[in-house]
């Protein structure tokens, strides 16, 4: 297991973080098994999704805070971030993805996201792979 460290900058963004998930593949051997990739916060998670046009990731962060407004008037949470866990809980904290012949199975166009939802904040990702080295 490795841990990815990151800086966000915003409130709420999304960051690629397939080169790293990438780059713990490369170095486990494992040529046949599954990565899983979990964000370690209550106010971030991780999706896999469009990593070729950043309009996708500006639209989906419009929509979760449509959806999920940063103030509404029946928030309880003292800190002031409860569309943050809602958010998190409906993105999830963790995907898990194939490994086949070394390398991540992702589509032409797929990337692996950590979104933050609270920031901007020092975050971590856990990337564990599981499977048969080569």
């Amino acid at each position: 297991m490795e841990t990815v460290r990151l800086s966000t900058r915003r409130r709420a963004e999304m960051v690629d973080v397939t080169r790293q998930v990438h780059g713990v593949v490369d170095r486990s051997g494992v040529r046949e098994g599954i990565v899983v990739i979990q964000s370690l916060h209550t106010t971030a998670g991780i999706t896999v999704n469009e990593n070729a046009d950043p309009d996708v990731q500006h639209d989906m962060l419009a929509k979760l805070e449509r959806v999920f407004p940063h103030r509404e008037s029946f928030y309880q949470h003292a800190e002031g971030n409860s569309d943050s866990h809602l958010k998190t809980s409906f993105m999830g904290p963790s995907v898990t993805l194939i490994v086949h012949d070394g390398r991540v199975l992702l589509g032409r166009w797929q990337g692996v996201y950590f979104c933050e939802f609270d920031g901007p904040r020092e975050r971590q990702v856990a990337v564990q792979v599981i499977g048969m080295e080569g």
